[in-house]
């Protein structure tokens, strides 16, 4: 779920177009086996070239929102080979997209920073606050010509290298108040098609922000095969984060690598890959090998990205509940009444309307740069002094608990950053997408996934 602040929208307008951008890419260290197989766009391999190795995707989502947090200058572009701008936000005129003013005024120089870099520059449309209005933008033929002509103007306009689809979520509700059909994912196909086929938008792009489990068929279930999407999209990024938090019986990891082994399972990126995988993406590339890191050749999923989170969910948690024979228990109850305070929660937080029109309440959210700020961890990410942890070796997640204050944070570390680099690297994902790169402390979850998939970085 990718939360952003609500305010006022600024209409997009087109300019002409112009695509002059260098590029950076991510590799492992060393060459590698690889086939002649490539995907469909994007820059994601190497297209078969046996002299140089394959690219791995090193992404994240910025929030433009915290551009007064962390400017577009003092991004770590040296360690990404493309990122992603968010959001701009479907409006109920699918001829209209919109950016808030803030946004606005940033996205020009975040497109700038990372040309000047030679990272992908991309933009992310809609988001837990901004779906609102996808089915209504692909509902209908007319709809989705207006649609891919917003979309192209607005990638025109701002001199984007590609364009980022966070729908929350088609034939699902998400928010609350979103417009749904039960054609929504069959809409949303015909439009990426459509945008795939126009002159602009051939040469985006085009990425997808997804549940743990594929779009929606019309008969309410999960599609059992997606394989017409990874024709369209040069890779998806899963959304494997908010698996468990505030909303949930009891306490549990917020981003878990693996429920297989867990008591109740929700969810995980093991699970994920799993139903996208078995419902066909990436269509008939399954089976052929991008790049392996290991000796031999194996399977590799050439367009799945694994999002990973650089923040956790808060619970109020009472002594008696959490400790037992001096550890953490795991999956405690909590008191949904005495939800703590997120990082950037205040006491009016609760009253703040979402674009339903109801009260958002309190997140609770903390990011990891935010949990040392407030003193759960240390500088260098360890817990600190007076709170317990714990490292649950199923989800492969940690936990800290303050007992003064009875709060539980489920989160990421550098720990479980590289596990999830592993599992990438050992099971053939594309790479990793991080949810958010203003979340980071001096790069500590960054590097920790990078270094556990052994990358470098080469610019062209």
């Amino acid at each position: 779920m990718h939360r952003v602040l609500v305010s006022m929208f600024a209409t997009l307008a087109a300019l002409p177009l112009a695509f002059a951008m260098p590029y950076c890419g991510l590799v492992p260290p060393k060459p590698q086996p690889r086939s002649v197989a490539q995907s469909s766009g994007g820059n994601t391999t190497n297209g078969g070239n046996s002299s140089s190795p394959a690219q791995v995707l090193a992404t994240g989502w910025y929030p433009g929102w915290l551009g007064g947090t962390l400017a577009p200058s003092n991004i770590s572009w040296s360690k990404y080979n493309a990122l992603t701008f968010a959001f701009a936000v479907t409006t109920n005129d699918p001829s209209v997209i919109s950016l808030d003013a803030q946004s606005a005024t940033l996205l020009p120089e975040f497109v700038t920073e990372a040309g000047n870099n030679g990272v992908s520059a991309l933009l992310s449309i809609g988001g837990w606050t901004g779906s609102l209005y996808f089915s209504t933008a692909v509902g209908n033929a007319a709809n989705r010509s207006a649609f891919v002509k917003a979309v192209t103007g607005l990638a025109t306009k701002y001199n984007l290298d590609g364009i980022d689809f966070d729908w929350e979520y088609p034939n699902r509700q998400g928010i609350g108040c979103n417009a749904i059909s039960p054609s929504d994912s069959s809409n949303f196909l015909a439009f990426l098609q459509q945008l795939k086929q126009d002159p602009v938008g051939s040469k985006l792009i085009l990425s997808a922000a997804v549940g743990e489990t594929p779009f929606m068929g019309a008969n309410g279930t999960p599609m059992t095969d997606v394989s017409a999407f990874a024709d369209v999209l040069d890779h998806i990024a899963i959304m494997n984060y908010d698996v468990w938090g505030s909303f949930s019986p009891t306490v549990g990891p917020n981003s878990p690598l693996d429920d297989s082994c867990a008591p109740t399972k929700a969810g995980s990126a093991v699970s994920a890959v799993k139903a996208w995988t078995s419902a066909n993406f990436p269509a008939n590339q399954v089976k052929k090998v991008c790049i392996s890191p290991k000796p031999a050749y194996q399977t590799f999923f050439c367009k799945i990205a694994l999002g990973v989170a650089a923040y956790g969910h808060s619970f109020h948690v009472t002594t008696s509940a959490a400790l037992g024979s001096g550890n953490i228990n795991l999956y405690p109850a909590f008191d949904k009444s005495q939800q703590p305070l997120g990082d950037s929660d205040t006491s009016t937080s609760a009253s703040v309307l979402d674009p339903c029109g109801q009260p958002e309440g309190i997140s609770g959210t903390f990011n990891f740069n935010g949990m040392i700020a407030h003193g759960f961890l240390n500088s260098n990410g360890t817990a600190a002094n007076g709170i317990d942890y714990t490292f649950d070796n199923c989800s492969q997640t940690p936990f800290v608990y303050n007992p003064t204050a009875q709060t539980m944070i489920s989160y990421d570390d550098a720990r479980s950053f590289a596990a999830k680099g592993n599992y990438i690297s050992s099971n053939g994902l594309l790479g990793f997408a991080v949810w958010h790169v203003a979340g980071d402390y001096n790069d500590i979850l960054l590097d920790a996934i990078s270094d556990a998939m052994g990358v470098d970085q080469i610019c062209s």
